[in-house]
């Protein structure tokens, strides 16, 4: 984390342009199903996002009539989204998803779009998996979208994984395999400039999140492909998991 910029890696620029309404995550088809879920784990309860960003879920779900409380690290996030109908509805705790606590116990914690990776180390993972079931009342669950590691991609010799490539974005990401360090290259086009920044994440696989959440005090109880409730197999490229508090 940038000493020197307490939003870390975003602040008042990447936040500003954070919302994509072309990218395929802020589309009704990715976001209605991820509601749907989540409005249904969250069932007569509240529920806490993590990185709670500029709203894209927490929002919608509240329209549902859950009661959503976030934690967001970013103010400038945070900012964006009170700017949006019903956003200063949301109670936000500014502050790091591994320590920041919100009042009250939730039948839901819920953690989206990769961003368990945002904490780069082992133990600050094991943290947020604690912080989340220290939130969850008994029977609670925490819910994570994360990618599975693209390791099968990387041909002998290659550290480098492209993910997108268009004429408004260039994305890679490179793996260290021995630290699972991970860091994902961004170059865009603005105005037709290019504009390049680099986000550092830790990677994580399903079963070593499975024993985090056994060191929290909660089991696995689903896991899908998406939130569609895909089975997750082999090939599955992302995974949306479901832990419950025993």
């Amino acid at each position: 984390m940038m000493i020197d910029d307490p939003d870390g890696y975003f602040g008042a620029e990447v936040a500003a342009h954070y919302d994509d309404p072309e990218s395929p995550v802020f589309q009704a088809e990715q976001i209605n199903p991820a509601v749907e879920l989540l409005a249904g784990l969250a069932a007569d309860g509240r529920a806490l996002e993590f990185a709670i960003g500029t709203g894209r879920i927490a929002l919608p779900l509240a329209e549902r009539g859950v009661p959503v409380s976030g934690i967001e690290l970013s103010r400038a996030m945070v900012d964006q989204m009170r700017a949006k109908p019903g956003g200063a509805d949301i109670e936000v705790a500014v502050g790091d998803m591994t320590t920041t606590t919100v009042a009250g116990e939730f039948a839901l914690v819920y953690l989206v779009f990769n961003t368990i990776m945002n904490l780069t180390s082992q133990r600050a993972q094991t943290d947020c998996f604690r912080n989340a079931a220290r939130h969850l009342a008994p029977g609670g669950r925490f819910v994570i979208e994360v990618m599975v590691p693209d390791l099968r991609r990387l041909p002998p010799g290659q550290n480098a994984v492209p993910f997108e490539v268009s004429d408004r974005h260039l994305g890679f990401d490179t793996y260290d395999t021995v630290t699972q360090a991970m860091t994902s290259h961004h170059v865009r086009f603005v105005d037709g400039q290019p504009r390049y920044g680099a986000v550092p994440f830790r990677y994580a696989w399903p079963a070593e999140l499975d024993l985090m959440a056994e060191l929290a005090g909660m089991r696995l109880e689903n896991r899908w492909q998406n939130w569609a409730g895909e089975p997750f197999t082999g090939e599955s490229r992302s995974h949306v998991s479901v832990w419950q508090k025993v």
